[in-house]
């Protein structure tokens, strides 16, 4: 198996692609141990004609790798295979729920928001976190209304997770974030701040320099909230210095060509 996902990779052997495909479209005659080893790099031997066995796969309780058939369907682009993933949201096992995230992410739009959005509360947090992750690149209304929802109730005490894809929806969600950092619970105004830091929008930085100046909160798990906008300015300024860099960076190339063609032309 390595052997074949190697010469995939590397040689574009395909031969060896051709034996992998087999694997997935006859894969009850294959141990499962091979099927995951190869569902790992699908990527690596992707193709369309895949479907059918990729969804067989995704609902066979019995040959039991519903979660490397999630990958594969990731992999492949699979999206009729969408309405069977949201029904594994809830499968008994942690890495069927994960890589059913995970493919979601990827294929999802819009309408599996409704279906994340429970995991927010899981009691896994990296589940949680994936979850964030996934309804961030979904993106979207429903998407934010969801991250922001959790980020008010605050079920667990650390949610950088979602401060950091709440971030992701600027400049729409600028204005709660600020309204949320003169919240009289400071385990709010901690998150906001280090939201606003991350969203690298110029309106934060009056409300991160009052923070730092003048807020002496303390959350529940002893985090200070001078101490998180002192962090959400640094994080800020380089975020800000990183886009005018990639901004500046086609003009700057111009001038200098345009200044080597002076110096090149006064030469002549």
């Amino acid at each position: 198996m390595h052997e074949l996902l190697d010469r995939a990779r590397t040689h574009g052997d395909e031969s060896a692609i051709a034996a992998l495909h087999v694997l997935v479209r006859e894969y009850p005659d294959f141990h499962r141990s091979l099927y995951s080893r190869a569902m790992n790099h699908a990527v690596v031997f992707a193709d369309a004609s895949l479907e059918e066995p990729l969804l067989a796969a995704l609902g066979d309780t019995r040959y039991n790798c519903q979660a490397w058939a999630a990958m594969g369907c990731a992999a492949m682009d699979i999206r009729a295979a969408v309405p069977q993933l949201v029904t594994l949201l809830d499968h008994p096992q942690w890495i069927v729920r994960g890589e059913t995230v995970t493919a979601l992410k990827s294929l999802g739009d819009a309408s599996v928001v409704p279906a994340l959005a429970p995991l927010l509360h899981d009691d896994a947090d990296w589940l949680r976190q994936r979850t964030a992750d996934a309804l961030a690149d979904i993106g979207g209304d429903a998407a934010m209304e969801a991250l922001w929802a959790e980020f008010e109730q605050r079920r667990f005490p650390r949610i950088g997770y979602l401060a950091s894809t709440l971030a992701l929806f600027t400049p729409e969600v600028v204005p709660r974030l600020l309204k949320a950092a003169e919240s009289p619970d400071p385990d709010q105004r901690y998150w906001a701040a280090v939201a606003l830091g991350s969203t690298g929008d110029e309106r934060a930085k009056p409300t991160l320099e009052r923070l730092l100046a003048e807020d002496r909160g303390v959350t529940v798990f002893d985090g200070e909230v001078r101490a998180a906008a002192k962090k959400a300015l640094r994080t800020l300024r380089r975020i800000q210095a990183a886009i005018a860099e990639r901004e500046a960076g086609p003009e700057a190339e111009r001038e200098a060509g345009t200044a080597k063609a002076e110096v090149s032309g006064t030469d002549g």
